[in-house]
């Protein structure tokens, strides 16, 4: 990874002599553990996007079933909606740790299968936890934004022929995702912070790898200092993009041109 090949070159090590260090506290250790801890980057990005990319798919399944109330589905949905956000979030993460091992393993037994459950990474895990957890809240996001929706479009789609599916690509999607939008940037920041919690189900990630170099050290503080950093500036390349995403959505609101007064003969 080319940042972590910068900041592990000589510069960055004669860098690191001048800055203080003492027993008490030591800025010195913060900058130390910034190669190794960004290192485990990629990890959190992946978990972070992965676990977006799969709940907002999930929550677009729960609103539409929600809006529609259908039927079987809709009771189900609910109480796995209710469930989900009535649970901490690292609680699900054991659950699903634990859970489908089991689930594999009983499918293995019933049906004669040779799932390799120790083949399957600890990231798999964290994604499916994620996802789900993420769906739970945006899912009435994503409700909301489609019920938003001027009914006199839809209705004007539909007048000009247009089949369900289209009315929901050309018309609902665009202007509920407008209005989605901010709170799902919202969420995923949330959920970048969340991964944090992926270390419970083994998966080594920026704060995993800040608890393993303080305890090579004693020296927790300072390495809790620099995944903080970098968690921030993280959450703030993603408002950055929040906010670039939200102007491209922008429907921008049609300026009125006042047109002379013509004088009419008859």
């Amino acid at each position: 990874m080319f940042t972590t090949d910068f900041l592990t070159a000589n510069w960055y090590a004669d860098f690191l002599k001048h800055i203080p260090d003492s027993k008490l506290f030591s800025l010195r250790a913060v900058f130390d553990a910034f190669p190794s801890v960004i290192g485990k980057l990629p990890v959190t990005i992946l978990l972070a996007l992965g676990g977006a990319f799969f709940g907002i798919i999930f929550a677009m399944v729960f609103a539409l079933v929600k809006i529609n109330r259908v039927r079987i589905l809709y009771p189900i949905q609910a109480v796995f909606v209710s469930f989900l956000r009535g649970t901490p979030l690292l609680v699900q993460l054991m659950l699903t740790y634990y859970g489908i091992p089991l689930i594999l393993k009983a499918i293995n037994q019933s049906y004669g299968t040779a799932f390799n459950i120790n083949a399957i990474p600890a990231e798999l895990f964290a994604i499916v936890a994620l996802a789900f957890n993420e769906a739970a809240y945006a899912s009435e996001t994503i409700r909301a934004a489609i019920l938003s929706v001027d009914p006199g479009e839809i209705e004007a789609a539909r007048s000009l022929g247009m089949t369900n599916r289209q009315v929901y690509h050309r018309i609902i999607i665009p202007n509920a995702a407008v209005v989605a939008t901010p709170t799902l940037i919202n969420s995923l920041i949330g959920l970048t912070k969340g991964t944090s919690l992926a270390f419970s189900a083994s998966v080594v990630e920026i704060f995993a790898q800040a608890r393993i170099i303080g305890g090579s050290d004693l020296k927790y503080f300072e390495r809790f200092i620099t995944v903080s950093i970098v968690y921030w500036i993280v959450n703030i390349l993603i408002e950055i993009l929040g906010r670039h995403i939200e102007r491209r959505l922008d429907i921008e609101t049609p300026v009125a041109i006042d047109l002379p007064d013509q004088e009419v003969r008859i």
